[in-house]
């Protein structure tokens, strides 16, 4: 049998470097010139054929990060095709990029910070098609990450997540929580009976009450300057406010990490229509982060201008051996 002339690592340096086009067809056309160079159908087996991308990112982040020192913060993104026709893993779905329903691949991803560090260690795709919900990807992922060890110090996630069930999915770990929630979540301040959260007077240091099905947590408010209310819970009842402003921005960074996912890796540009191309392509594309990031701790160089760099290289080989020229013809 004839030794594949691609590896997954090719294809990861290809999405690190290319400034927009990630095709199989512009990864043939980028390789460097030599004798049996790959052609664009050697890419496109490749996305074929790798194993789950999922198990590999964890072997390869599990040394960067130590498990009991950190938060874990589980979200999602939408990756937007909105030309798509017939691919496969795009469905309608709501974008808060967008603040609307779009066609996309809803990527739910659970990344480790210390504060300092971004680094995805799992991640799950949603597909109408396997029946499985968000939620369940939530709970796997949360169960996935105790049996790899993790302890961490709080585990953040938005109110979509906020079910009882995911809420006692954590729980049962022993491991705090901190999230958002809607100001219609009922629950039980003196014992009187239940009541919407946003009916209850809250001091500014929080205020510990009992929710429905659950039992004692710790509610705060936050009003912004135009007005809008934000309600936070947790289980930690010891949680101080800054220990909740800590959280809530400590949460973002995975917001920061979408970002960066998808201005730098290409994430949102495989074309292919099957499934497992599609799941390969967003694996080496989490994987391509990793890299990404990993320089950048080191360093101190950004995500973007360590991605700039490269084309910064290429045009300076440029201008010294320019191709195009004007030639004007003589009178």
């Amino acid at each position: 049998m004839n030794t594949s002339k691609l590896n997954d690592e090719d294809f990861i340096n290809f999405l690190i470097a290319t400034p927009k086009q990630a095709t199989a067809t512009e990864a043939a056309r980028c390789q460097p010139t030599r004798e049996g160079a790959p052609a664009h159908d050697a890419f496109t087996r490749l996305l074929h054929r790798l194993e789950p991308q999922a198990d590999v990112l964890w072997r390869e982040v599990e040394p960067q990060l130590q498990r009991d020192r950190g938060v874990l913060i589980i979200d999602d993104s939408v990756l937007d095709k909105p030309y798509a026709r017939k691919m496969e893993l795009v469905h309608h779905v709501w974008s808060g990029k967008h603040k609307r329903v779009v066609k996309g691949i809803d990527l739910i991803t659970l990344l480790w910070s210390d504060g300092d560090r971004h680094l995805p260690c799992d991640y799950r795709l949603y597909d109408k098609a396997d029946g499985k919900t968000k939620n369940d990807h939530f709970q796997d992922m949360i169960t996935t990450a105790h049996e790899r060890g993790f302890q961490p110090h709080l585990v953040l996630f938005d109110s979509w997540y906020a079910s009882l069930e995911n809420l006692k999915n954590v729980r049962k770990f022993d491991w705090k929580w901190l999230t958002q929630i809607k100001g219609n979540r009922r629950v039980n301040p003196d014992r009187q009976g239940l009541v919407r959260v946003e009916n209850v007077p809250l001091p500014h240091e929080g205020k510990i009450v009992h929710l429905e099905g659950y039992g004692l947590v710790k509610v705060f408010l936050i009003v912004a300057q135009d007005g809008d209310k934000e309600y936070w819970m947790t289980n930690s009842l010891e949680m101080t406010e800054l220990d909740r402003l800590a959280g809530a921005e400590t949460s973002w960074k995975i917001e920061e990490y979408h970002r960066g996912l998808k201005q730098f890796t290409n994430v949102e540009r495989c074309q292919a229509r099957k499934a497992i191309a599609q799941q390969t392509f967003i694996g080496l594309s989490l994987r391509a982060f990793l890299r990404l990031e990993h320089f950048s701790f080191h360093t101190g160089i950004s995500w973007f201008h360590a991605k700039l760099e490269i084309t910064r290289d290429a045009v300076r080989n440029y201008l010294k051996h320019p191709r195009y020229h004007l030639t004007v013809a003589s009178a």
